[in-house]
């Protein structure tokens, strides 16, 4: 195999892994947009549930009937029950998302070592020309100054 295919193989597998890595970004951003939805859906419930007050109804209003007061309480039981699931559908997210960050950082590092590993054989590829096109200059230079000695 020659360098310059090695080159090429290992520039296609750099491109391909920055798509992997782009696509996990993307992937990972859809899921932040996701536990911000969790958490605004939380903190709505806990204001609906706290906004009821501690009867079931406003601080400022007044008495309520026994009948309203077991129907403002089975709200606000509901709104907690309601709010403690979105909390745990949450904490289920926030663990998908560590895990997809850990994939992102696997997928990023996988990336970085054969862009180095890429550069490397740029550079050794870059010195073998050099040194190629300096050996035919010396030999085009030796063959002038010889030439030169004879005429």
């Amino acid at each position: 195999m020659s360098k310059q295919h090695t080159i090429d193989s290992l520039d296609t597998l750099v491109r391909l892994r920055s798509t992997e890595v782009e696509r996990l970004q993307a992937e990972l951003a859809k899921q932040e947009k996701t536990r911000a939805r969790y958490q605004a859906s939380v903190d709505k419930l806990m204001e609906l549930a706290e906004g009821s007050g501690p009867s079931g109804a406003p601080a400022a209003a007044r008495p309520l009937s026994p009948a309203l007061a077991v129907n403002c309480g089975a709200y606000k039981q509901a709104v907690f029950a309601l709010a403690d699931v979105h909390r745990t559908d949450l904490h289920l997210h926030v663990a998908n998302m560590a895990v997809s960050q850990r994939n992102l950082n696997q997928a990023w590092t996988r990336r970085e070592l054969l862009g180095k590993v890429l550069e490397k054989h740029e550079a050794a590829f870059a010195r073998e020309q050099e040194r190629g096109q300096r050996k035919r200059e010396d030999d085009i230079a030796t063959q002038s100054w010889l030439a030169g000695r004879t005429a």
